[in-house]
């Protein structure tokens, strides 16, 4: 059977308008996620299309769920009391107390650290022999 590739990507957007989730909206109209992906990377029309169905449902979603919170703080639900208190308002959420010192200090390398890291040097090919030692010479 043959498929028409506009009325599927119609289709597809009109299922991510109601589902942000691609994997199930391309298997609600048969479509491999595949097909979904290369479609989103040969046409940025219809990819701006999906991104927008998407941001649209999930909206949506956000604002079911945060119905359904409410809704739950009125039937006295102490763990949807506890999260909306830990995320709307400032003396119940989480803090974290991170106290420290931070000391600058310039530790000069002593001369065999120092003939480590030109070793080093050389061997990862960051300079070569004779960098070092017109360097040297400079110095």
């Amino acid at each position: 059977m043959s498929r028409n590739k506009t009325t599927d990507k119609k289709s597809l957007i009109e299922r991510l308008e109601k589902m942000p989730i691609v994997e199930v909206a391309c298997k609600q109209i048969g479509l491999s996620r595949a097909t979904y992906y290369r479609w989103r990377r040969d046409d940025e029309v219809f990819a701006d299309d999906c991104d927008e169905a998407i941001e649209h449902s999930s909206a949506m979603i956000n604002d079911m769920a945060e119905s359904q919170l409410i809704q739950s703080i009125k039937d006295k639900n102490m763990t949807a009391i506890v999260f909306w208190l830990k995320h709307h308002h400032k003396n119940y959420e989480t803090r974290v107390n991170v106290q420290g010192v931070i000391k600058h200090q310039a530790d000069v390398l002593t001369d065999e650290q120092s003939d480590l890291v030109e070793r080093a040097l050389k061997l990862a090919g960051l300079i070569d022999s004779k960098e070092v030692q017109d360097e040297a010479v400079e110095i």
